[in-house]
């Protein structure tokens, strides 16, 4: 290897090992399961290792998807231990939510990268208006809706989450906010999604990606780069349970204000590959 290779590959994996630390903090914060620092970073990472235009983009989102297993789990067993999970939203949202991660896989097969791009920076940017200029008359109703239509929501956020390859956090906080519930809650059950999208999706972009063999990068593993998962993964995990406990220090406009800020700078980023 020459030495501005080298030197190159100690950079990127200094960056994703980095990335995994934000990626813990951010997990047990927000309860968004690392995704969205995930996928970003890892479109800068493959990308500067010339990995094909083609296939960059599922790969970051099947890399996240396989990264944010570890981190939910611990993140999922942190705020569990606290008493904040809403156990009986979690298990109404079981099934749909992997059928929408079923049919989401089927959509990322067919996609292009541009498409999967678009659904990330459309959603990040919904999201953080909501958050960081919506007040709390900004609402639906001050309960949630009847079970029909719970499950028809935990469809949805399986299905986008899949092809934005997070774990649900995004997608189950916003829920939890629309309804007028306490968002200290919806950090608390919506990293419990993550362990039901990330393990199911994940399995299913190694699978689609494994036809795509000779435009994939080296090490990877169908549509899921084991060089990310090793070096963001270790870290992500052991720090989640700080961002966890930070997440009960702080105030809900301040957790609102900060995931806004975030989720401005992530489409803002992405949506300049889209013009």
């Amino acid at each position: 290897m020459a030495g501005d290779d080298a030197v190159a590959l100690i950079a990127i994996v200094a960056a994703l090992a980095a990335a995994g630390a934000v990626t813990g903090v951010l997990a047990g914060l927000f309860g968004v399961g690392g995704g969205l620092v995930a996928t970003p970073v890892l479109f800068e990472a493959l990308g500067a290792m010339g990995v094909d235009e083609s296939v960059r983009m599922h790969m970051c989102v099947g890399t996240s998807l396989a990264i944010v297993i570890p981190t939910a789990i611990r993140s999922f067993r942190t705020h569990w231990r606290a008493g904040a999970v809403d156990r009986a939203v979690l298990a109404l949202w079981l099934w749909p939510v992997l059928l929408g991660v079923g049919a989401g896989a089927l959509v990322a097969a067919g996609s292009d990268s541009s498409a999967l791009i678009g659904v990330f920076v459309v959603a990040c940017a919904l999201a953080a208006v909501r958050f960081g200029v919506g007040a709390d008359a900004w609402r639906l109703g001050a309960e949630f809706p009847g079970q029909w239509a719970m499950r028809a929501i935990g469809a949805g956020i399986g299905f986008a989450s899949t092809l934005m390859g997070i774990g649900g956090g995004l997608f189950g906080n916003l829920v939890y906010a629309l309804f007028g519930q306490p968002i200290h809650r919806g950090v608390a059950t919506s990293s419990g999604l993550g362990v039901i999208i990330a393990i199911p999706a994940a399995a299913a972009y190694v699978i689609v990606g494994l036809a795509r063999g000779a435009d994939l990068p080296p090490w990877s593993f169908g549509y899921v780069s084991l060089i990310g998962v090793v070096c963001m993964a270790p870290l992500s995990m052991a720090i989640a349970p700080f961002g966890a406990r930070l997440a009960h220090r702080l105030s809900k406009r301040t957790l609102e204000r900060l995931f806004a800020v975030y989720l401005v700078i992530v489409a803002a980023r992405f949506a300049t590959e889209l013009f």
